[in-house]
């Protein structure tokens, strides 16, 4: 049995907490931390039969009966406490992104190469049933040569403008999701990005800095072009479909939806809408990608989303964001080098 620390139990730690508890085999959480632990979170960590609540993370480090951590926390701690745990001797699940300045990621990389525990980065849609459908029929061949890949990813509402300033940006934040999907289903490397952003819906966003609504091409290392488009807001809810087209045909995903019924009448034809956010779309992926990860630690496998992985990414963004502030095509070459990479 693994024992896990989650360090910050907010809405992301929560879903982990949860799943590890009802879906995964082999695993358990023995402990949480989080600096505004109260008596709501304390409640909601007894209830999974959590016992060890903590306001201090390092208790969760020196404890030697915890095998695993996972960093649930904010943003800008995603690096500092990866480092730390693995220091500690633990293998380290992080939420993405590891870190948004490429020389504090590169700090993790060395850490994870040295300490010979294992790390995996929270790209869960790398588990949903969906998109691995996609990326096992591409790699099987099915399509042929790759031409197109198309990702459509729409949100349902806005972030607050608060979080907004924090988030890095939407392709930082939004995005990357998107930039590790093209990896991921085309298995081949980004080498160029073009991106177009503008605000379209909230002025507030435009004033923090940021967009709410992108285009962004990119060119493969494999010949094949990517397009990806973005929303901060869809009414229709949660939008994330997806296709690879190739010289043998082509494969997409649709929107998952509470039930796929269709009422027909002399008025038109209707269908449910789209799962709301997140949380409903990729309740499954979650426990999956929790499960992989503790799968890795048992049978000492590599994992399936790594540190590198994590990297590129955020190596991608920075790219795009250059490219919708200077409205030029940047080559991932530039922006390795940037960072001597």
């Amino acid at each position: 049995m693994i024992n896990i620390g989650i360090i910050g139990i907010g809405r992301i730690g929560r879903v982990h907490g949860e799943s590890i508890s009802n879906h995964v085999k082999n695993a358990q959480v023995k402990a949480v931390a989080d600096p505004f632990l109260n008596e709501n979170s304390i409640a909601w960590a007894n209830s999974l039969g959590i016992k060890e609540t903590y306001t201090n993370y390092k208790k969760i480090l020196a404890d030697p009966t915890i095998d695993a951590v996972l960093i649930c926390a904010s943003t800008d701690q995603h690096s500092p406490l990866s480092i730390e745990a693995l220091q500690a001797g633990k293998h380290v699940f992080c939420e993405k992104p590891i870190d948004h300045s490429i020389e504090k990621i590169k700090e993790v990389l060395k850490v994870v190469e040295t300490s010979g525990k294992k790390y995996q980065v929270g790209f869960n849609r790398r588990f949903d049933h969906n998109f691995k459908a996609i990326q096992e029929a591409v790699a099987a061949g099915q399509i042929g040569k790759q031409q197109i890949i198309k990702i459509t990813s729409r949100d349902p509402e806005p972030p607050s403008i608060d979080y907004v300033k924090i988030s890095g940006g939407m392709f930082l934040d939004m995005t990357i999701h998107d930039f590790d999907m093209v990896r991921y289903l085309s298995g081949s490397e980004v080498e160029e990005v073009y991106a177009a952003g503008s605000v379209t819906v909230d002025p507030a966003i435009g004033q923090a800095g940021d967009v709410d609504t992108a285009i962004i091409t990119l060119k493969l290392a494999n010949g094949a072009t990517a397009v990806i488009d973005n929303c901060r807001q869809a009414c229709y809810g949660y939008d994330q479909r997806a296709e690879v087209f190739g010289t043998n045909g082509a494969i997409s995903i649709k929107n998952d939806s509470s039930s796929n019924a269709v009422f027909s009448g002399k008025n038109g034809v209707v269908a449910e809408k789209p799962l709301f956010f997140f949380l409903e779309r990729y309740m499954n992926a979650y426990a999956d990608e929790i499960a992989s990860f503790v799968n890795a630690i048992i049978k000492d496998t590599p994992t399936l989303v790594t540190a590198q992985d994590g990297l590129e990414p955020v190596l991608i963004g920075l790219a795009a964001q250059k490219s919708a502030a200077e409205n030029r095509p940047i080559s991932l070459k530039e922006i390795r080098a940037a960072y001597g990479l």
